[in-house]
């Protein structure tokens, strides 16, 4: 429900807006009546989020220092009130498990689990301070189940669930509820970054995996439309909305049919069994 003339304006932070699920999030929550704070690195995505009528703040989650300076920023517009964080900012690093450096592996980590950890903590303060509070997670089909040569984003997807579960139980009594949003295929430009990654930190040519490499390069580099589970990132907007508005939101929010599979899949397969159907699903480049 959209907030009427006499309730106070409801404030949330929004990291990765600049594209895809993040943008059209933060578009439709300002349109609800929230107060919208919109996260992105680059000048050219903080201009557009302006244009867009948005409060654009710059966060980098790979510096400390950035993510206090834009919850400084942010607690200093609203009086110190927080009462939404949507954390959304990630991105994907293809490759195959052997070979990811611990370098490459680490910058995985920084951005998708330890910078949405620090920023998490940043605001937790502020929601204590004024009885509650949403934090909601964009996680993955990959927080749920693991595809070949997706490992640092697996990675740190099963890591950000199983920190999410903890935080949510320490939380517990606290008015602050704690939300995984976990989508399968999504229209956005994920692609098109997990395939700079790819270019930048892969060493295709030396690699035992050359072969499937130039499958895996194909379909990167190809048209990001999607396959027939493919929705629009609307469709993750209907279930944050739920988090952050519902009397009593949900642990878990699956988000296109892969998800919902895999979900009940992994509950009544053995590890065997589901290894084989998770392999038979990499043969469809629609349903990676």
């Amino acid at each position: 429900m959209s907030a009427s003339p006499d309730t106070p304006t409801r404030s949330v932070l929004v990291t990765g807006a600049s594209s895809g699920i993040g943008r059209a999030a933060a578009l439709a929550l300002a349109e609800r009546g929230w107060r919208v704070f919109a996260t992105a690195r680059r000048d050219a995505d903080l201009a557009r989020l302006r244009e867009a009528g948005l409060t654009a703040v710059y966060l980098d989650l790979n510096e400390s220092e950035s993510i206090a300076a834009c919850v400084e920023t942010v607690l200093a517009a609203t009086g110190g009130r927080l009462e939404a964080l949507f954390n959304n900012a990630a991105y994907g690093q293809p490759g195959a498990v052997e070979d990811l450096s611990r370098a490459v592996l680490r910058a995985q980590l920084e951005t998708n689990l330890l910078g949405t950890h620090e920023l998490t903590c940043r605001v937790l303060p502020a929601m204590r301070r004024q009885g509650g509070g949403r934090i909601v997670q964009n996680s993955s089909v990959l927080g749920l189940a693991a595809l070949p040569y997706r490992g640092a984003y697996v990675c740190s997807k099963f890591a950000l669930e199983g920190l999410t579960d903890t935080l949510r139980l320490e939380l517990h009594g606290s008015g602050i509820h704690v939300s995984l949003i976990e989508p399968g295929p999504i229209t956005s430009r994920f692609r098109e970054s997990a395939y700079r990654a790819f270019k930048a930190h892969i060493d295709t040519a030396a690699s035992a995996h050359a072969e499937t490499y130039r499958a895996v390069e194909a379909r990167l580099a190809g048209d990001d439309g999607g396959g027939r589970f493919t929705l629009g990132p609307e469709a993750v907007v209907e279930k944050l909305v739920h988090a952050l508005e519902s009397r009593r939101p949900r642990a878990r929010y699956y988000v296109t049919l892969p998800t919902h599979l895999f979900g009940t899949l992994r509950r009544l397969l053995g590890t065997r069994l589901l290894d084989r159907l998770l392999l038979r699903s990499t043969r469809d480049e629609r349903r990676l």
